[in-house]
C-alpha cells in the first residue's frame, strides 16, 4: 500500500507554495528566498549532512549583541525557522523599510545584511 494521498491510483505531488513576508504574494517555493534565524555559533542542523557543500559563508552577517544569527539559506536545507522573500529589489527594500525580519525573528538584523541582498538580487 502506498503512503499518501493519490487520486485514481496515481500519487498527488503536493506544489511547495510560500508567502512573501514584504509583499504577502503567494509563490512557488523555487521563486523565492529563504531566511533563517540560528545561534550565533552557527550551529544549524542539516539535511543532508553536506547541504551547504560550496555555500558561500559570507552570506552569514551576526547581529552585535545578539545570540542569534539571521542568514540567507540559499541551499534551502537549514533546519530552522525559515521566512520566504521573492527574488526582486521592491520586496528587500519593503523588507528593510518595514523591519520584517526583525518582527518575525525577534532579533536586531544588521542593515549589512539587506544591503548583501539587494547585491544578490541585482546580479
Amino acid at each position: 500500500m502506498s503512503k499518501g494521498k493519490t487520486f485514481k491510483g496515481l500519487a498527488i505531488k503536493r506544489i511547495e507554495m510560500r508567502r512573501c513576508a514584504a509583499c504577502r504574494q503567494v509563490r512557488h517555493k523555487s521563486e523565492l528566498m529563504r531566511f533563517v534565524k540560528t545561534d550565533s555559533a552557527g550551529n544549524v542542523t542539516l539535511h543532508p549532512v553536506d547541504a551547504l557543500e560550496g555555500h558561500d559563508n559570507s552570506s552569514i552577517i551576526t547581529a552585535p549583541k545578539s545570540e542569534y544569527v539571521v542568514m540567507l539559506d540559499e541551499p534551502k536545507k537549514i533546519f530552522g525557522r525559515g521566512v520566504y522573500v521573492c527574488k526582486s529589489s521592491e520586496c528587500v527594500a519593503l523588507l528593510k523599510k518595514r523591519r520584517s525580519l526583525e518582527k518575525i525573528f525577534k532579533v536586531t538584523v544588521p542593515d549589512a545584511l539587506y544591503d548583501k541582498v539587494k547585491e544578490t538580487v541585482l546580479m
